[in-house]
């Protein structure tokens, strides 16, 4: 099969250097005067934008339903996509060029697919957002570094094998382990191009036949994906009328860049009047086309994207290496050399050692590696041989870092200003370039200082877009104790992003009104109190106050009906938090303060009535909320609510009935508070551990006294003497009873609280403070055999020590300073 003479296919793998570089020498031989691309023609009207000078690959056609967001389809592109040079060819050389594959219009109207067949080395470039879902992660094959030569070879059974990859056929032929190492080493490395194109459309036309021809194939492929079956008949009958399109216009030289699988399908060109049937009846939807900035970590098959390629840095290199069309060893050297240069600085930036000599030495193992192979250029598996054995010492770790930084990378496009944008995003953009928040696809850390007006404003922004969903930064843990006032954020782009502010953007045209417009929507939808104040807590935070008007209005409403006072106490810290803290955010606390001063007035009313008849489940959870409560309390420091809660924690104690944990609690805090002194406390400790209660209610009051911290033991004589005692009479099956409840109990004290406690077991102390002290009596010890060591211990210390027993002629040890 050979195509029209004005037409001049070009099979490709989407995103292969080699394939790219091949491309630019075809086109520039063939000088077409229209280049027909394998994409989708709904994003004609965006291609011009590709030109433009701020247009940063990797990027990625964004096509969505504006409707329906969440049907959306990316087209991702990297410097080094072969149709991405096509592309960029013809427009710089003002040459037309068109997409020519089934336009999404036609696609998105329809049910979502199963998940597409792969084609033969070069999948499927778009990834639908709305059907792909995670694969399960596989040892990247990047860094493995086993050669192919080593790893055992199984024939499968084609009709397994063929239908994920058909070019298994040819790789088992040629000894590979698969199709993608076959291409690989045999298209993508291949250092002369000349009819490249020709045999690629040859034997994928032979390939296509047999396996088309495969009834066991076919069989297969029908009964497990149906729709994609049908789905790939409309593509290439598009293609194909794209074509016949063309050469009515009188286009002479017609460069077609397609996969490598659809070729042979449009080299036949003869049946249009079954490609019209084949297309007849297609739905239409109305889409928008856009560019987005795209990374390499997405681009990385790793990510579940369906024709991902497995190291798009180490491609990357290799594209800006500029291999020309006959590299010379002196070429083929220096992109190894720069390659062990660029992961010996990185290693140097992790502090581990990475020489020059290091250096130097990989490169020539990996040369070596390569020639051993017959091979002209080292290809990343021998790189990574060489980077282990050499510059790793054999350590596998340092390379998992070498595989994130380097093989696959972390460089995030850019897309130009004039590029389509909801307003959402032109609005985010307007803001991110005055905040100066930079937008990356690597980890950055950032420290708010929320006294400054413009660190504020970015705390506000982050939060609003957390308001969302749209977690580009993810607020952390301040261990360095700076204050309040400090915010530590780490902040981290993902492509996904952009779908999530067009989906969002039914809200309003500007971050800070569909914020609004959000949160009041969720507040009229919020099912309970704590729904209600986590809100609240966060609109206070994205400092909205118009929707924090809105939402204490239906606080109120839902704390006026409310008879759970379990919902009540979890509304309250998050209230509280903003009324302690309010003042450093410039947040306006008069509207929180009369709705938290209800709040702790109907939980002190209705607490006594909650604790009532709780079992251990209930009981430890209203524990919890007993702590946060009195956190609460303590932090506002007022003294209506401080006499409040004590009288609240008064009452409890003293309720018959209630749950030991609970009631153990309650002790605790008023003997904290100092409303019980240390004797009282010991005394309703014995009134608990008494005969005529239940041992596990007694074991349970006691891991509500002591949780958290033995203190109470080792500075309360009395305390001590009273639980050793109940311990030593309770009988067998009792002790087995509580036992895995002190247990608890004791593994919350500290080490040195347990080392303590320990020691006063062990020399069966109690009773007086005096012998709670760990020291050791006097009469314990052996003081003439003490004496002989003290002597040469003095002078290790070059102190002066008279002896209490001199020995022989040592009466002192002077000072040997």
């Amino acid at each position: 099969m050979s195509p029209s003479s004005n037409v001049h296919i070009f099979g490709i793998r989407h995103h292969g250097p080699g394939s790219a570089r091949s491309l630019l020498q075809a086109l520039h031989t063939l000088q077409p005067d229209v280049i027909l691309v394998e994409g989708p023609p709904d994003a004609d009207d965006v291609l011009p934008l590709l030109a433009q000078a701020d247009m940063k690959p990797p990027v990625a056609l964004l096509i969505y339903a504006p409707d329906q967001p969440q049907q959306a389809v990316y087209y991702p592109f990297a410097v080094f996509s072969p149709e991405w040079q096509a592309l960029h060819y013809g427009l710089k050389h003002q040459i037309p060029v068109r997409f020519m594959d089934l336009p999404q219009m036609h696609q998105l109207g329809v049910s979502p697919l199963e998940e597409p067949v792969r084609e033969p080395g070069n999948s499927d470039e778009k990834e639908n957002i709305a059907t792909t879902e995670p694969e399960e992660l596989t040892p990247d094959p990047a860094i493995d570094l086993q050669p192919e030569g080593d790893r055992p070879f199984s024939p499968t059974d084609p009709s397994q094998a063929v239908i994920s990859d058909p070019l298994t056929w040819l790789a088992q032929a040629a000894g590979y382990s698969d199709g993608e190492r076959w291409w690989e080493h045999m298209v993508e490395h291949r250092q002369n191009s000349t009819d490249l194109f020709a045999a690629i459309l040859e034997v994928m036309t032979v390939l296509r036949a047999e396996v088309e021809a495969d009834p066991a194939y076919s069989s297969s492929l029908a009964q497990r994906h149906p729709l994609q079956v049908e789905r790939e008949a409309k593509r290439e009958a598009y293609m194909r009328q794209t074509i016949r399109a063309a050469q009515k216009e009188g286009k002479e030289r017609i460069a077609i860049v397609c996969g490598a699988w659809h070729a042979p399908a449009l080299a036949e060109l003869s049946n249009a009047k079954a490609d019209t049937a084949t297309l007849k009846g297609l739905l239409k939807t109305k889409v928008q086309t856009t560019w987005v900035p795209w990374t390499y970590g997405r681009l990385a098959m790793s990510s579940g994207y369906g024709a991902g390629i497995e190291s798009p840095g180490w491609y990357h290199h290799l594209w800006q290496a500029g291999i020309s069309d006959k590299p010379s060893s002196a070429s083929a050297s220096q992109i190894t050399i720069s390659w062990m240069t660029c992961v010996a600085r990185l290693l140097r930036q992790q502090d581990l050692d990475a020489s020059s000599a290091s250096v130097i030495e990989a490169v020539r193992l990996a040369e070596a590696l390569a020639a051993l192979r017959d091979r002209a250029l080292p290809s990343l598996m021998e790189l990574n041989e060489a980077t282990q054995t050499v510059l790793c010492f054999g350590d596998a770790l340092p390379m998992k870092l070498i595989h994130e930084k380097l093989i696959v990378g972390e460089r995030l496009g850019e897309v130009p200003d004039e590029t389509p944008m909801v307003p959402l995003q032109q609005d985010l953009l307007r803001q991110q370039k005055r905040l100066r928040l930079k937008v990356d696809a690597t980890e950055q850390t950032l420290d708010l200082d929320l006294r400054k007006p413009t660190d504020l404003e970015r705390s506000h922004l982050l939060h609003r877009l957390s308001l969302f969903g749209i977690g580009w930064g993810k607020p952390q843990r301040n261990a360095g104790g700076k204050g309040t006032f400090h915010e530590l954020w780490r902040l981290r782009w993902q492509p996904e992003f952009v779908i999530a502010l067009i989906e969002v953007g039914i809200w309003g045209n500007t971050i800070e009104a569909a914020a609004i417009a959000f949160v009041c929507d969720a507040a009229n939808r919020a099912a309970d109190l704590p729904a209600l104040t986590r809100l609240i807590d966060q609109t206070l935070l994205a400092n909205l106050p118009e929707a924090i008007h809105h939402l204490m209005v239906r606080l109120q409403a839902e704390a006026a009906i409310a008879s759970d006072v379990a919902h009540l106490m979890a509304a309250l810290p998050p209230l509280a938090n903003v009324l302690r803290y309010g003042n450093v955010r410039q947040i306006d606390t008069g509207i929180v303060g009369p709705v938290v001063d209800g709040l702790i007035t109907r939980v002190c009313i209705g607490l006594p009535v909650a604790c009532a008849s709780l079992n251990d489940e209930a009981a430890a959870t209203l524990y919890n909320l007993l702590l946060e409560m009195h956190r609460v309390v303590t932090l506002l420091q007022k003294p209506e609510h401080l006499a409040d809660w004590q009288a609240v924690l008064t009452q409890l104690a003293d309720q018959r009935g209630l749950h030991g944990l609970l009631a153990g609690r309650c002790c605790r805090l008023l003997l904290e508070s100092g409303a019980f002194s240390a004797e009282e406390t010991a005394q309703r400790l014995g009134l608990a551990l008494s005969s005529t209660n239940e041992p596990a209610q007694s074991a349970a009051w006691v891991e509500g006294l002591l949780q958290g911290s033995g203190l109470l033991l080792l500075h309360n004589p009395t305390s001590w003497q009273v639980l050793d005692e109940w311990i030593s009479t309770l009988s067998t099956e009792h002790f087995t009873t509580v036992l895995p409840l002190l247990r608890r109990t004791f593994s919350t004290f500290s080490a040195p609280e347990r080392r303590q406690m320990g020691e006063q077991v062990r020399q069966g102390r109690s009773g007086s403070s005096a012998n709670l002290t760990t020291s050791t009596s006097s009469e314990s010890f052996d003081l003439d055999r003490a004496d002989q060591i003290l002597a040469i211990v003095a002078q290790l210390l070059g102190i002066e020590l008279a002896l209490h027993h001199p020995i022989n002629s040592v009466t002192a040890v002077k000072d040997t300073h």
